[in-house]
């Protein structure tokens, strides 16, 4: 896969595909597993075609209606998926819980061991294909569903094997356990999962809510600024960064001393240019502002103390 639209569909095709064939199996065996596997793939497949067409945004520059571009809207997908997901799991453990403490319930064990062996196929096989295209599409939406696929086949490869184990109890004559083992997956599948929805959710929030990007950017963005500006008589300099999505903004506040002189604003530009190459070297998909100012209190922030 060459391009991010064409990985994105790849995966909403395989969500698609995994998750029908997941509820057609679950109809079968009565596995509450499988049926989890299969919400939490069409429930992907939903918010796949939206991020589909968020990806195609994400790449526009800013207009008159989105003056700061469509990089928030990437946040606002994984922000939804993320919780999408959180409630489907959240579901299914209440639903397991309940089985546990009437009884449990039994399955089929043949066709359902058929259908983990088809899942971790097609999940594996949908991880390896995204890892892949991730040496030259890493972005936020390309990584977020590679990371689900992950996820996916371990589970899927972690459910065959239990299933797998539904013979062999069986064959030992422990069948007080069978009713119990597909509600203990469901639980087992949840708590195992369930990071990775949260982790989705809480990183596109703080996006959405303009928190600072990660200390390990802001680190080497401020000192590719401090270096650009080494050599110019600077009293104090305020950066401020934010990161919605695959976008980086930056703004940047350069106090110089009162008497300082300038040959025009040709060499105030030439100094953004400067500073605009020096971030750019570091972080590629960025936009940078600078401002100069003889007067801190314009470039200090409105709570110095937090």
């Amino acid at each position: 896969m060459k391009t991010e639209r064409g990985v994105l569909l790849l995966s909403a095709l395989m969500s698609l595909m995994v998750g029908s064939a997941a509820v057609a199996a679950a109809s079968i065996t009565q596995s509450k597993a499988i049926l989890l596997d299969g919400l939490f793939n069409l429930v992907y497949f939903l918010v796949a075609l939206v991020t589909v067409r968020i990806s195609a945004l994400t790449i526009q520059p800013d207009d008159r209606k989105f003056p700061f571009g469509y990089g928030y809207f990437e946040s606002l997908v994984n922000a939804g998926k993320g919780l999408l997901i959180l409630g489907v799991a959240l579901f299914a453990l209440v639903d397991a819980l309940i089985a546990l403490t009437s009884g449990g319930r039994e399955i089929l064990a043949g066709p359902a061991i058929i259908y983990a062996v088809f899942a971790t196929l097609a999940c594996s096989f949908t991880a390896w294909t995204l890892r892949r295209s991730l040496g030259h599409l890493d972005t936020p939406l390309v990584r977020a569903d590679y990371e689900n696929w992950l996820i996916n086949a371990l589970i899927s490869s972690s459910v065959l094997l239990t299933f797998c184990f539904l013979p062999v109890a069986r064959w030992l004559g422990w069948y007080p356990i069978l009713p119990y083992v597909d509600s203990v997956l469901v639980i087992a599948v949840v708590l195992f999962c369930l990071s990775m929805p949260i982790r989705m959710a809480r990183g596109a929030l703080r996006e959405l809510l303009n928190r600072a990007p990660p200390r390990d950017l802001r680190r080497p963005v401020r000192a590719a600024i401090d270096a650009a500006l080494a050599d110019l008589p600077v009293r104090q300099v305020e950066v401020r960064m934010v990161r919605p999505g695959r976008q980086l903004y930056v703004i940047i506040h350069v106090v110089l001393p009162p008497d300082y002189r300038i040959n025009g604003l040709a060499e105030l530009d030439a100094l953004r240019e400067r500073l605009e190459r020096a971030v750019s070297a570091v972080y590629p998909q960025q936009v940078t502002d600078t401002l100069f100012t003889a007067d801190p209190r314009w470039a200090e922030p409105c709570n110095p103390e937090r």
